[in-house]
C-alpha cells in the first residue's frame, strides 16, 4: 500500500499548539475545562493539549482517558476480539466543559459512542470536539470544533495517525 506524508513532527506539534490556543479563546481560559481523550491516540493528543495549555495559561487542566469499545454500534461485525482499556476519569464532568479528543474523524460513529459513554459519566455543560485529522465521509450528523488539518479523502484511502507514544514515530500518512 503507497504511503502519502501528509504531516511531520513538527507539524503535528504546531497543530497541537494551535489547537490549543483555539481552545482558550473560544472558553475564554481554562476555567471549568477538562480534557478527555479517546483510546488510544486521542490520549495522546489530550496529553498534548494538556500540557501545552498549561504552558500558557499556568493552569492544570484535569484530564482523562476513555474507552469506548462496548459503546460502538459494529461489535457484532467485527472480526477480531475486542480489547478493553480503562477508562480514567477520576473527576467530576457535571458542569464542566469537556474537550474531548481524538486522532482521525471519520464516519462520525466513533464520536457517538464517545458522547453515549462520557454522559454515564455525568452531565458537562457543554462538549466540545478536537480532532488532529478531518477526512470527512459523515454518516452521523457530528462536526469537530477544532480541527487540525481537512484531509479529503476517497472511501477506500486510510489515514494513519503515528504517535511516538504508541508508534515510536510521528507522522500523519495516507494510505491508498
Amino acid at each position: 500500500m503507497k504511503e502519502n506524508q501528509i504531516m511531520d513532527d513538527k507539524a503535528i506539534e504546531r497543530t497541537i499548539v494551535r489547537i490549543s490556543h483555539e481552545i482558550l479563546e473560544k472558553n475564554r481560559g481554562a476555567k471549568d475545562l477538562v480534557v478527555v481523550g479517546i483510546r488510544t491516540r486521542g490520549v495522546s493528543i489530550a496529553e498534548r493539549i494538556v500540557k501545552c495549555i498549561k504552558e500558557i495559561e499556568k493552569i492544570d487542566v484535569p484530564m482523562g482517558a476513555l474507552d469506548i469499545t462496548f459503546y460502538r454500534d459494529d461489535l457484532d461485525i467485527r472480526d477480531k476480539q475486542p480489547q478493553v482499556k480503562e477508562t480514567e476519569i477520576g473527576f467530576d464532568i457535571a458542569g464542566k466543559i469537556v474537550i474531548l479528543v481524538d486522532d482521525v474523524l471519520f464516519s462520525g460513529r466513533s464520536i457517538r459512542a464517545a458522547l453515549d459513554a462520557l454522559i454515564d459519566f455525568g452531565r458537562p455543560a457543554k462538549i466540545q470536539l478536537a480532532v488532529l485529522v478531518d477526512r470527512g465521509h459523515r454518516e452521523l450528523p457530528i462536526r469537530p470544533d477544532y480541527i487540525g488539518k481537512n484531509i479529503p479523502t476517497s472511501q477506500n484511502e486510510k489515514i494513519k495517525v503515528r504517535l511516538k507514544e504508541t508508534d515510536g514515530k510521528e507522522e500523519v500518512v495516507v494510505l491508498g
